[in-house]
Parts: structure tokens; sequence; C-alpha cells
């Protein structure tokens, strides 16, 4: 091989392992993000749960003896969780 020929490789191979080396760098950063994005949907699956409990003890408690409703529906929910 020629001088010009060995640069040209060595040239390539250094570009070649900086790439590589970037593109590992990206993958973990976006192994990071997918993580965040998955936790962040977990908790706002778990707030909207709770939005829609609240909803229905709010829906059942109108009318007459809404404070008996109200704890019929605390007591159903407590009873849920366990």
């Amino acid at each position: 091989m020629t001088t010009t020929e060995l640069t040209l490789v060595i040239i390539l191979v250094s570009l070649l392992s900086l790439f590589f080396f970037l593109c590992i760098v990206a993958m973990v950063f976006i192994v990071k993000i997918l993580h965040t994005v998955r936790r962040v949907a977990n908790r706002a699956e778990e707030v909207v749960d709770s939005v829609e409990s609240a909803a229905d003890v709010l829906k059942n408690a109108g009318g007459k003896l809404a404070l008996f409703k109200v704890l019929k529906n605390v007591i159903d929910l407590t009873q849920r969780k366990k």
C-alpha cells in the first residue's frame, strides 16, 4: 500500500470509529428518554384513574341522603383497593 492509501484507510477507520461511538451514545440517550416517557405515562394513567374515581364519587353523591352516599362511596373505594 502506498502512503496515500494508508492515510485514507486511517482516516476512514477513525471516522467510522467516531460514528459508532456517537451512535452508541445516541442510543443510550434514546433509551433514557423512553424510560422517562414510560414513567410519565404510567403516572398519567394513575392520575386519570384517580380522577375517574373522584368523578364517580361526586356523581353518586347527588340527591337525598348525599352524606350517606359519599360515605358509601368512600367505603367502596377503600374496599376496592384492598
